[in-house]
């Protein structure tokens, strides 16, 4: 329990030291020009990498040369909460999140997720939802990548919840390709242990992006059973 304390305590120093390139931050996210975009993306990127060594976590990552340029909607899997940090950290490439409305409420931390184009979704109010999403949709176009989870929820462990294909609308509307990453290992590092941090070791694949020809026939259901069935492929073979 001291070392989850001091880990939580390094976590809350380096957010606080990121609070002070918020300033530049903002500055940046006015300009939104490509290089605005990855030098902004710097001190996120940051902060998540410390904390995940601080934990004495190793990362592995295959299939970077596969990302594509343009901006991207990233689908992957939920074990844990250390999956939004592995995805800042070590994915490679700028990318925002489709948070829940509790994570405006942070300091600091909901600064940096809006500066990073995220959108703050409430699921139980329709209309805010419809909005957030819309947003988002506008992000892509406008060239921000974004990270969804379609399970909805962790899953605290190796196995998959069913994926729900209503956020896949994010990719099809603003007609972007699909990046599909499977995550492995995360939940170790907190889930399994009653809120206990320590270490494990990350292993993150990223898959072959499908471009919109290749799903723009496919309905969202059918669209979500080939992600889901790809990543759990992809989750066997990581270890």
């Amino acid at each position: 329990m001291i070392r989850s304390l001091w880990i939580y305590f390094c976590a809350i120093i380096y957010v606080l030291r990121s609070g002070l390139k918020l300033h530049k931050g903002r500055n940046l996210f006015k300009q939104d020009t490509k290089h605005a975009q990855q030098e902004l993306f710097e001190t996120p990127k940051w902060v998540s990498q410390k904390v995940i060594k601080k934990t004495g976590t190793e990362v592995y990552v295959k299939g970077q040369e596969k990302l594509p340029e343009e901006a991207v909607l990233f689908v992957a899997n939920h074990q844990g909460l250390f999956d939004i940090l592995a995805l800042i950290g070590y994915v490679g490439k700028p990318l925002g999140f489709i948070a829940k409305k509790e994570v405006e409420k942070i300091p600091i931390v909901s600064s940096w997720m809006g500066l990073m184009r995220g959108v703050f979704i409430d699921r139980s109010d329709k209309r805010q939802s419809v909005r957030a999403i819309s947003q988002g949709i506008e992000n892509l176009k406008n060239g921000h990548s974004l990270v969804i989870f379609p399970e909805g929820t962790r899953s605290r462990g190796s196995n998959l919840n069913t994926f729900k294909s209503g956020s896949l609308r994010l990719a099809t509307k603003a007609n972007v390709p699909i990046v599909p990453i499977a995550i492995n290992g995360t939940y170790q590092m907190l889930e399994e242990d009653n809120g206990r941090v320590k270490g494990s070791t990350i292993y993150m694949a990223i898959q072959d992006p499908i471009y919109p020809n290749d799903y723009k026939e496919k309905k969202h259901g059918e669209l979500a059973e080939i992600i889901q069935s790809s990543i759990e492929k992809s989750l066997k073979q990581l270890t």
